[in-house]
């Protein structure tokens, strides 16, 4: 007997015996027929072609570079892996570690590299630039900074036209919250749980993640308000966020009337009326929760939310350090989805594609003469709009997420799939009915298996269950396929250890 039908009637066995496991049974054997019928358990997967051959690796060896990391580098818990990854070299949505060995990235450095690693015009560029000069100030002028900063305005529709040019996302949140106290002459800003904002001492009080929270105090005048999630959250279900794939979770919500939004704006007003003062600086808002897993609000709701700040004096900002720059695909910013107009916004990551790079664009009213000095940095090229990438953020992304979501109806343990264009959340759960967080021991499992098939993906989730799937927007139908694929076998291999 192969080893293949040993499992198949191992799960008809447990299926079948009320005495050994509770009735969410059908799942797993459903799985494992999957499995037997259309891979085989153990199938390797072969990976889309690739036209680039890495350097051979002649750097520090595997143990000499676990030793250093060990004795002089910051005592962080946060690699990925049992075994972590040694990278080495980089092409578009390939990585390759230290043996030579191929991954698909579909986490993008933590949805940092939008347009592709090492991506020959971003190259190019960078090369040019390090030749003619590596630094300025704003105390001088250089004409490439100013070509860039025109060329982004032109991205941001009327007013948003000032733009202050910094280093990184928390550097960028910590002058949108400086700007926003200046303008109103308050201090509260309000922000959602689960929201990221950076790691900085004023941005951690924005960032409503336990595992960034700090023990010291930090981030004074911040204030957190309920995130609302349609999947998590008390209220919402199958009408109410803007994706090509609904939560399973049904409501009695209808296309232009959501009741889960009205429930959460009645909490959002609770806020401002118990937990800060009559007048406010400002409110934080990503337009999807990266770090959190990729988290979507009903429709509508950032648009009576920004309305209740400004009646209190309050500016709204839109962070788009994940979201912006046409990763979502519809839309060139994530802001735009929602169909409102921010008083600032702040970007990173797919800025400078990797490079350390940021920016607070704002309206002529609001950019301070009292925090101008906040502004120097060097121009980066993107080549979104060359290449079409938003377009494929959309086509491709749109593919994937309707491929995952065929997941979902497939495992017990996949309980949501969501997103937009290519910032897609797997959240992982016990069951469907409980909806309880899957242990992060089984995530690890899962998370460790795709990177031994070859693919590479992020975390997140407040227990760390959600999968993120962010790849450069460069990426193929052909990646999807292999990454669906491998995920899935990730799933019936994790469905199999669960029936021993």
């Amino acid at each position: 007997m192969t080893p293949a039908w040993r499992h198949l009637l191992r799960a008809w066995y447990l299926q079948t015996s009320s005495s050994r496991i509770p009735k969410m049974c059908p799942s797993l054997s459903r799985a494992f027929r999957t499995s037997v019928t259309k891979l085989g358990l153990h199938t390797k997967h072969r990976m889309p072609p690739c036209d680039f051959t890495p350097e051979k690796y002649k750097s520090l060896a595997y143990e000499r570079v676990l030793e250093i990391h060990s004795q002089h580098l910051a005592p962080m818990s946060t690699a990925y892996f049992p075994k972590p990854l040694l990278l080495h070299q980089g092409h578009m949505e390939w990585l390759f570690d230290y043996e030579g060995n191929r991954y698909l990235d579909f986490f993008s450095g933590i949805v940092t590299v939008s347009v592709g690693h090492c991506h020959p015009k971003v190259n190019a560029v960078a090369q040019k630039q390090l030749g003619r000069l590596w630094h300025t100030s704003s105390l001088f002028f250089h004409s490439p900074i100013h070509e860039f900063a025109e060329k982004l305005s032109a991205l941001l529709p009327e007013p948003l036209k000032v733009i202050f040019l910094v280093n990184s996302g928390s550097e960028a949140n910590d002058l949108a919250m400086l700007m926003a106290r200046a303008h109103s002459n308050s201090t509260d800003i309000i922000s959602f749980r689960g929201g990221y904002h950076g790691c900085s001492p004023y941005t951690l009080g924005l960032t409503n993640v336990g595992p960034y929270k700090m023990e010291l105090p930090s981030g004074t005048g911040c204030q957190s308000t309920m995130c609302p999630d349609v999947f998590r959250g008390p209220w919402g279900g199958s009408h109410c966020r803007d994706s090509p794939v609904q939560t399973i979770r049904k409501c009695n919500c209808a296309p232009d009337c959501c009741q889960a939004k009205d429930q959460y704006i009645e909490q959002f007003k609770d806020t401002l009326n118990t937990s800060v003062a009559k007048s406010i600086a400002g409110f934080f808002a990503e337009p999807i929760q990266g770090v959190n897993g990729v988290v979507q609000y009903p429709k509508g709701f950032l648009q009576e939310a920004f309305e209740l700040v400004r009646e209190r004096g309050g500016v709204c900002i839109a962070d788009e350090v994940q979201t912006g720059f046409g990763r979502l695909g519809s839309h060139f910013w994530g802001f735009q989805t929602h169909g409102i107009l921010p008083d600032i916004v702040t970007m990173a990551k797919g800025i400078g594609n990797g490079f350390p790079m940021a920016a607070v664009v704002t309206t002529p009213g609001r950019a301070n003469r009292e925090v101008a000095f906040s502004s120097g940095s060097l121009p980066s090229a993107m080549v979104i709009k060359e290449e079409k990438l938003q377009e494929n953020s959309q086509d491709v992304g749109t593919y994937m997420l309707r491929k995952f979501a065929e997941l979902r109806d497939e495992f017990e343990i996949v309980g949501d799939v969501r997103g937009k264009g290519l910032m897609i959340g797997i959240e992982m759960v016990q069951d469907k009915v409980s909806c309880q967080p899957l242990p992060r021991e089984e995530v690890n499992e899962i998370h460790d298996d795709c990177k031994r098939m070859g693919l590479l993906i992020g975390r997140g989730g407040i227990f760390a269950q959600t999968f993120r799937i962010a790849p450069s927007m460069c990426i193929t139908k052909p990646d999807v396929h292999f990454a669906v694929e491998v995920f899935r076998s990730a799933l019936i291999q994790h469905m199999e250890r669960r029936a021993k």
